[in-house]
C-alpha cells in the first residue's frame, strides 16, 4: 500500500469495544528510525511481518504519507533486531461503526504503555462524516504524545496523570 493515510485519533473509554470487536491480534512494532515526523517501522503482527514509512503529519495532523509493504516474518524478526531502543506492543481489536461504513482500530497498549487505549479510523477525506461507537472519548488527532514513535520514547507511564482518569483502564498505583 502506498499513498495518502487520513486519520483521526481517540481516547477510548470502557471496555465495551471487546464485545463489539470482530477481531483482534497482537501487534509489536520497533523503530529503525524516527524524526522530524518520519518514521521507519517493523511490525510483526500475529505471524506477519510489515515494513512501513511514514512522512510527517500535514497541517492539524490527520493526513500524512504512508508506504507499506508485506515482508516475511523472518525478516521482519531480522529488522527489529536494528531498530532504535522501545518496542510498542499492543492488542488490536477491530470494530465497526454502527452504520458498518467505518472501522475503528482500538488497540490496547502493554509494558510501559499499559493503561493507555486509543482508537483510530481512516477516512478518505478530511472532512468525511463517520459515526462514533458510544466508547469513543476526546479526540487526540495531532497530539504527538499518542503517536506510537512517541511513546516508545516517552511511555504514558510517565505523563498518564495529564490525561482524565476515565481514559485510564489499567489501574499501576
Amino acid at each position: 500500500m502506498s499513498g495518502f493515510e487520513i486519520e483521526r485519533k481517540f481516547l477510548v473509554r470502557g471496555e465495551s469495544y471487546r464485545e463489539q470487536a470482530t477481531s483482534s491480534s497482537r501487534i509489536q512494532q520497533g523503530y529503525i528510525c524516527s524524526g522530524h515526523g518520519r518514521t521507519v517501522r517493523v511490525r510483526i503482527r500475529d505471524n506477519y511481518g510489515y515494513l512501513t514509512i511514514k512522512g510527517p503529519a500535514e497541517g492539524d495532523g490527520l493526513k500524512r504519507y504512508e508506504f507499506e509493504k508485506e515482508i516475511t516474518l523472518e525478516e521482519a524478526r531480522q529488522l527489529m533486531k536494528l531498530c532504535e531502543p522501545g518496542v510498542i506492543d499492543k492488542t488490536r481489536y477491530l470494530v465497526k461503526s454502527a452504520d458498518g461504513i467505518h472501522t475503528f482500530e482500538v488497540d490496547e497498549f502493554y509494558g510501559d504503555n499499559a493503561g493507555l487505549v486509543m482508537a483510530e479510523v481512516e477516512l478518505g477525506s478530511e472532512d468525511e462524516p463517520y459515526e462514533k461507537p458510544d466508547f469513543i472519548g476526546d479526540e487526540v488527532t495531532g497530539d504527538r504524545r499518542f503517536y506510537n514513535s512517541h511513546m516508545r520514547k516517552f511511555p504514558f507511564i510517565v505523563w498518564r496523570g495529564t490525561i482524565p482518569k476515565a481514559f485510564r483502564h489499567i489501574t499501576l498505583e
